[in-house]
């Protein structure tokens, strides 16, 4: 039977669907089920937090990460435990959060954070394929250092065998979004007027680059640095 593709909606149109795990019960009214939403956030982090289990317990270690449409790509040393223990077909779990500012309220109960935040559950796959093993450390690179990957010398067979990849679908997926100023209780705000309330921004800010000791004088930094 043909598939009609152009009836198919693109990933990026087709919302997240809450699953057991996935669903958002705490805050509720703070959840996104929006795909782009889960993108954004994705694509705006630097560091993942992988979560296994090992040896029976619990493990969260933060790493990086890169994305590819709906993929995640997570990478480490073969020799890493943890990786071993998400390779054998165990559920992980992948939480990445962006803190935008601290809420301070009249009331030390109804402080908070605004916040963006994605939790992604699910079996990673070892990537084996030389072409996606590629496009998935090329993905991880530009996440951290956009430009790099076609500015530095890519990765040798020796450490490509060195390096395990991992693919997380990001299918079963949540996003919870946290903005606007505190909500304190009518009684404080009429009774504490001289406290003060309101949101403290935070924003992560790239300083001028710092050469190597071993660059030699005249290397210009290059143009996806500047």
């Amino acid at each position: 039977m043909l598939i009609d593709v152009t009836a198919v909606p693109p990933a990026s149109l087709v919302p997240l669907s809450p699953t057991a795990r996935s669903t958002v019960r705490r805050g509720a009214n703070r959840a996104r089920t929006d795909r782009t939403d889960l993108y954004a956030v994705l694509d705006a982090g630097t560091v993942c937090h992988l979560g296994v289990v090992l040896e029976g317990a619990p493990v969260v270690l933060p790493t990086a990460y890169g994305r590819v449409e709906d993929t995640l790509y997570l990478h480490g040393s073969t020799g890493s435990a943890s990786l071993r223990a998400a390779m054998t077909g165990s559920p992980v779990s992948v939480t990445v959060t962006l803190v935008d500012g601290v809420v301070h309220a009249r009331s030390v109960f109804h402080f908070s954070m605004n916040y963006r935040s994605a939790v992604v559950h699910g079996t990673a796959r070892t990537v084996t394929d030389p072409d996606e093993r590629l496009a998935g450390l090329r993905a991880l690179t530009e996440q951290v250092a956009p430009g790099a990957w076609s500015y530095a010398r890519q990765p040798n067979r020796k450490e490509l065998a060195a390096t395990a990849v991992l693919a997380l679908d990001l299918t079963e997926a949540s996003v919870k979004v946290r903005t606007g100023p505190p909500v304190d209780d009518e009684t404080d705000v009429r009774d504490r007027p001289e406290v003060w309330a309101g949101v403290r921004p935070l924003r992560v800010v790239a300083d001028a680059p710092l050469p190597c000791p071993t660059v030699p004088d005249g290397v210009p930094v290059p143009a996806h640095l500047r």
